[in-house]
This record gives C-alpha cells, structure tokens and sequence, in this order.
C-alpha cells in the first residue's frame, strides 16, 4: 500500500468509528445523541457537568469502607444527585446521603436507598439478576422511553426505576413495564421528570 492508501484508509475508519459512536440516525437523519439531547431540553455541558458530578459522588462513596457502594445506583440531573438501590443499614443510608451531599457540584440529593432485610440466596440473586435483564430489554426496544435515562436495580423480586425521564407518562410506562416483567414481585418506582 502507498503511503496515500494508508491515509486515506486511516481517514475512512475514523469516520467509520464516528459514525459507529454516534449510533443510529432516526428518521431525519439526526444521529441519536443530538435527538436525546433536544429532547431533554439539556446542553452537552450540562450533561458533561451532571457525569462529572456522578463520577465524583461514586469516588466518595467507594472510598468509604462501611458503605456497600456497589450496591447503590447515582445519577444526577442539573445538579440534583438520586440515590437509589439496596443496602444493609440505616447507618449504610445516611452515610451514603451526607456523602454526596458534600461532593463537589451537588446541589440537592434525592433518596430512593432501600434497606435489603435478609440476606438473599444465591438462586434470589441469579433470578434477580434475570428479572432486572428482563426489564432493562423491554425499556430498550419501547420507542416511548429513553431507557438510557432509566437505572433498574432488583432485590428479591422487588424492581427498583431510578433516573430522570422527559414526562410523567414515561414514568407510568416504566413502571407498567417492570411490573409486568417475569420475576417482579413488586416495583418502587423513583424515577423523575427532567427540570
């Protein structure tokens, strides 16, 4: 190959990997991305802003030993930090919250931490696992619901919906959605439209 192949070559992957993180283009030929961002109504800065933030909230909380950290879901909208999933403690629960609230870029905290109660099994935890598979599928292909926006975590059956979502009938629909999943004994859902 010349030297002129290789460049060229070279220009047509890169475009072809940019093309790759963009995703798919709706109907109008606007990638994903731009769409999921017209559609909440939020900058890229902003959104750039509320990752660093849920960055900096999970560096602190799994720097902190007592806090089951792996067991709780952070994600943040315009500053304001939701907490949610499963720990062993109230202690465990109001770690977690003073935690966040002091990291850097926090302005509110919103909690949707629940206690476990007793241990699950190992069989609980395989069909939890499946149950929480199962619901994260169904957000996915449901045109109506940006499931990106959606964290799904399961305890013993119990379906956990946490994040931001652009209205209060994407928020039933997830809700009907996780309910009606195989495994789901229940559903708590704390999910949140965009301010």
């Amino acid at each position: 190959m010349t030297r002129r192949s290789l460049i060229h070559t070279g220009l047509l992957a890169t475009s072809l990997s940019a093309l790759v993180l963009l995703g798919a283009c709706d109907k109008a030929t606007k990638p994903i991305a731009l769409v999921a961002l017209q559609a909440s109504n939020t900058t890229l800065g902003s959104q750039v802003e509320d990752a660093v933030v849920t960055s900096g909230v999970k560096k602190a909380l799994l720097a902190d030993p007592t806090i089951s950290s792996f067991d709780l879901q952070v994600e943040t909208r315009n500053g304001t930090v939701q907490l949610s999933g499963f720990v062993d403690n109230q202690a465990q629960i109001a770690k977690a919250l003073a935690i966040t609230r002091t990291a850097a870029g926090v302005k509110t905290v919103e909690n949707g931490v629940t206690l476990k109660g007793s241990p699950s099994t190992v069989g609980t935890k395989i069909d939890d696992a499946a149950a929480t598979g199962r619901v994260k599928t169904v957000l996915l292909t449901d045109p109506d619901i940006r499931s990106f926006d959606i964290s799904v975590v399961t305890f013993k059956g119990e379906v956990q919906l946490t994040g931001f979502v652009n209205n209060q009938s994407q928020i039933d629909l997830a809700a009907q959605i996780a309910s009606a999943a195989e495994g789901a004994s229940g559903v708590k859902n704390e999910l949140m439209v965009k301010q």
